[in-house]
């Protein structure tokens, strides 16, 4: 289990409430290590991640820790005596730009329809009438239904893309938060114009890894009815025909420890050629483009920059 607000909890994995006994702590957890273990025709990833869990909550100090929304680096730190519970505080609040380096022209909020959407479900949740001192708080986002972390997830994931390619530098225009249509409630998380092409980004966190099988993504924490891929291909065939424009590929981006390969390329379909990538790389490929592929005159992309920067809407 990572960090990532849209990781199952260790009392989500254990399949028992936050409140519960620690006596009955240890029971689920004795019952799912006979249920996944190998031996018995389990699960080894299951079993790893019952074994993961039960060393996150399964000593009452641990648990405490974690209830307080501390992380493991945290409680590293106060043993190591730093100070406990600001690097993992960090993460859930809102980005910070630093440095000051020619970077791409950017435009809209990264994250911001997310954040909205997570901080009134926040709010709902935990009662109209009670104040909401820090609606990031680590303690109360753990706490949380995994639906509301997975919004938060989503803001994260998408403030991180746009770090990561606002250093591109002047040639780049990124653009975030974009509607596809100015009567539709989809978006575009990142539309990026540069000279290997113009490229819809989708930026995501499911919270576990996941991997590409039969023309989409699969994993643990994707909807077996979910199809990101599909989705993203209809809604920038729907932006492309509003604004006049054509992609030059499909991104979706993922946390760099949710793929095991560096990328994967969809190789047959409609999709083909549409990309599934670590953060990390991104800036790399939207540099030089697909391999082989013809690279946009300075013409060509001022004019697609002029065509966005009129048609383009922010959700």
């Amino acid at each position: 289990m990572s960090e990532s607000p849209a990781s199952p909890t260790p009392y989500e994995v254990l399949g028992v409430s936050a409140t519960v006994s620690h006596d009955e702590l240890r029971r689920a957890y004795r019952r799912l290590l006979r249920e996944t273990h190998p031996d018995t025709g389990g699960s080894a990833v299951r079993f790893t991640e019952v074994q993961r869990a039960w060393e996150l909550v399964g000593d009452p100090a641990d648990r405490a820790a974690f209830d307080r929304g501390e992380s493991i680096a945290d409680t590293a730190a106060a043993t190591s005596g730093g100070a406990a519970g600001h690097g993992f505080s960090a993460t859930f609040a809102a980005p910070t730009s630093h440095g000051t380096a020619v970077r791409a022209r950017t435009y809209g909020h990264p994250g911001g329809q997310a954040r909205e959407h997570y901080l009134r479900l926040m709010r709902e949740w935990v009662g109209r009438g009670r104040e909401l001192a820090d609606p990031y708080d680590p303690a109360l986002v753990r706490s949380a239904p995994r639906e509301i972390r997975g919004l938060l997830a989503t803001a994260l994931a998408e403030e991180a893309t746009a770090t990561a390619v606002s250093g591109l530098g002047i040639g780049f225009t990124i653009w975030n938060d974009v509607a596809v249509h100015p009567k539709s409630s989809s978006k575009l998380d990142h539309v990026v114009l540069g000279p290997a092409g113009l490229f819809a980004v989708r930026s995501e966190d499911w919270g576990s890894e996941v991997k590409l099988s039969k023309g989409d993504i699969v994993g643990a924490g994707i909807a077996d009815d979910e199809e990101p891929f599909h989705d993203l291909h209809r809604d920038a065939k729907t932006f492309s025909r509003y604004v006049g424009v054509r992609f030059t590929g499909l991104i979706i981006v993922v946390p760099d420890d949710a793929l095991a390969v560096p990328y994967d390329r969809i190789q047959r379909g409609r999709l083909a050629g549409s990309l599934l990538i670590r953060r990390s790389l991104l800036p790399q490929v939207l540099r030089n483009g697909e391999s082989g592929a013809e690279r946009q005159s300075v013409d060509r992309v001022f004019d697609l920059r002029t065509r966005l920067q009129e048609g383009i809407r922010f959700v």
